[in-house]
């Protein structure tokens, strides 16, 4: 089975769905015979790389919210989290343009540490503050799970993989993903945002269980997703 998951760095339910995901593929039977492949999906493109301004500065300008809402927003965010022993601190989180993250994580894709990364990024930006759009920050964490910390700056140095994230969002795009974390299981069913583990587990059964046809995509859950940028 094959699991294709659109999601982005900055996005706090697609650590929240990942974490839920996993839970549910512990339980799932057919576990070893799943193929897992992160898809890029940048919910602000237009981002600048280094920016002054905190995620509750940021959500208040975008959303247009009073700071009280955004911070009380926050909390119940973060009490998602903590359930799943994510220690968020999304106050501390470094906003930055997450393309070249996505960059990244197609570099570790072909050296088979693609898991790995999004790993390492999804608790770098959420848990230890560091800057995911810096080039410098992203070698040393990609050299943490074994990759070349040379290779990795040339690589993010360069424009390369940036067709591979432009390839990925554009599919996101024919396929009508209009929020993530968004799962794609063998191009016929998807399950839109961060759903709890036992409705992962039911679809990984259902299409374990279904004859492998051809069939159109149909979202069958509904849940907590990041749209925009604003998130």
């Amino acid at each position: 089975m094959k699991v294709e998951i659109w999601s982005d760095i900055a996005c706090p339910f697609c650590y929240i769905g990942k974490r839920r995901f996993e839970n549910a593929l512990e339980q799932f039977e057919g576990k070893e015979d799943v193929e897992i492949i992160y898809k890029s999906f940048i919910l602000d493109p237009t981002a600048p790389k280094d920016s002054k301004q905190s995620m509750n500065e940021m959500l208040v300008e975008k959303k247009g919210m009073a700071l009280a809402q955004v911070e009380q927003m926050q909390k119940q965010v973060t009490a998602q989290a903590n359930e799943l022993d994510l220690d968020y601190k999304l106050d501390q989180a470094i906003m930055t343009n997450t393309t070249t993250a996505h960059r990244l994580l197609h570099f570790a894709k072909e050296h088979g540490k693609m898991g790995e990364m999004k790993e390492k990024l999804l608790q770098a930006y959420f848990i230890d503050g560091n800057h995911v759009g810096d080039v410098d920050t992203l070698a040393t964490l990609a050299s943490e799970i074994g990759l070349e910390e040379a290779k990795v700056k040339d690589v993010l140095n360069s424009d390369q993989y940036q067709l591979a994230v432009q390839k990925d969002i554009a599919e996101a795009a024919q396929i009508q993903v209009q929020g993530v974390p968004f799962y794609v299981f063998n191009r016929k069913y998807a399950v839109s945002g961060a759903q709890p583990p036992e409705a992962f587990l039911q679809v990984l059964n259902q299409v374990h269980e279904e004859e492998k046809k051809e069939q159109p995509l149909n979202v069958i859950k509904q849940g907590d997703a990041c749209t925009d940028g604003s998130c």
